[in-house]
């Protein structure tokens, strides 16, 4: 979400439970670095909808995280 700024926030697998990291990023640039890391772009689809998110201000993506990168998460 874009506040002054742009707000990541991360949740379980249930889509309902968030994890205790949030991530605060001054460009969409880092999101999109983010997103790539976190393995979120399995398609040009989903860099459209990333892409339309950032657009707006606000959206979603679905990450494909390593045990060490979701455990960092839950730090």
């Amino acid at each position: 979400m874009d506040r002054k700024g742009w707000q990541c926030q991360f949740l379980e697998a249930d889509l309902k439970t968030p994890l205790p990291k949030r991530l605060h990023f001054a460009s969409p640039d880092k999101i999109v670095e983010l997103v790539e890391r976190g393995g979120g772009f399995k398609d040009q689809e989903s860099r459209l909808m990333l892409d339309e998110g950032i657009a707006t201000g606000r959206g979603g993506v679905f990450l494909s995280l390593t045990e060490e990168q979701y455990c960092k998460l839950k730090r």
